[in-house]
């Protein structure tokens, strides 16, 4: 069967964050100050998430990515990846990471059925890259993305967030990695979280000046690529890799979205920006049955929204706490 909203959309891709922790703390997604972290015996556990991806499952969803916080930061993942993978209908297996733990973990996770990852890199310059993400460690990004590709986990995404004043001139050294590198380098406008706070607008660099400035370096040339998902492809004559853009603020996609999120502590979000979410943590054990489990995702998917109406002013959750 196919998951539908009201508006024809099929909903078949779920990211399920397992964490609200992270070895980071990156400028635009978690708190400067020292929020609390979920309690653990908020936090779902493996055995709660596995009966959510039957449910969602039997339903038509055929992609998950794992996302966090940092999901590599919970122990036992290797095995939630085994086990996720063994059920019917999943197909599409992916993870999200700031790469700091791919060098210890990438063999595993490939071994136990991981497609792929998704990796967040905001800076080729060390001193930089620390600054942005609270003291991070760019070798140790740079080691576990090669951990990655000799792993198998490929294509690998770089997702990078441009911003004014902070790493914008890095862009084109970005996107020519992609001429030596087969790897996707993605380009994603900065949102509007609790996070940025009022200097937001100055800081945004929208996919229009970040396409004008790549055309720069060399004609772009239109990919089409058998993904699912908000970016737009593009390609350097003869080059390896190649470069998305994700225009999620300024030419949102929503009339293609395909998602829905659930977060740590089980609440299922139809819409990345909307404060609409279905609480499904209490009917995650076994003294509920997957037929009710499966008519809360349907509820959830009724609401989701046709267009995100999302401003500064509306963010509330950092998205360490929604989930990459």
């Amino acid at each position: 069967m196919q998951l539908r909203d009201t508006y024809g959309r099929v909903i078949d891709y779920i990211r399920i964050s397992i964490t609200d922790r992270c070895s980071l703390r990156c400028i635009y997604c978690t708190p400067t100050t020292s929020a609390p972290h979920y309690d653990r015996n908020e936090v779902l556990t493996f055995e709660e998430i596995l009966r959510f991806v039957v449910a969602a499952s039997e339903l038509g969803v055929k992609k998950i990515r794992i996302t966090g916080g940092e999901p590599l930061m919970r122990h036992g993942l290797p095995e939630l990846v085994r086990e996720i993978k063994a059920i019917g209908g999943i197909v599409d297996l992916s993870l999200t990471t700031n790469g700091l733990l791919l060098p210890a973990y990438a063999q595993r996770l490939a071994a136990a059925g991981l497609d792929r990852v998704n990796i967040s890199l905001d800076s080729l310059l060390p001193q930089r890259y620390a600054e942005i993400t609270g003291g991070g460690n760019l070798t140790k990004v740079l080691d576990g993305i090669q951990a990655a590709r000799d792993a198998g986990l490929t294509p690998i995404k770089l997702n990078v967030v441009p911003m004014r004043g902070i790493n914008d001139n890095e862009i084109e050294s970005f996107a020519r990695m992609t001429l030596l590198q087969d790897i996707h380098v993605r380009f994603i406008e900065l949102m509007p979280t609790a996070v940025i706070g009022p200097e937001y607008t100055a800081t945004l660099i929208n996919s229009s000046e970040i396409h004008q400035r790549l055309q720069q370096i060399a004609p772009l040339l239109p990919v089409k690529l058998r993904l699912n998902g908000p970016a737009r492809y593009y390609r350097f004559e003869s080059a390896t890799g190649v470069i998305g853009i994700i225009s999620a603020i300024t030419c949102h996609f929503c009339q293609d979205c395909n998602r829905m999120r659930l977060t740590a502590i089980g609440k299922l979000k139809p819409c990345l920006f909307s404060n609409k979410l279905i609480d499904l943590k209490p009917f995650l054990n076994n003294s509920s049955s997957i037929e009710q489990l499966k008519d809360l995702i349907l509820t959830a998917t009724k609401l989701k929204p046709q267009n995100h109406n999302i401003t500064p002013s509306t963010s509330t959750l950092a998205m360490s706490q929604i989930g990459g």
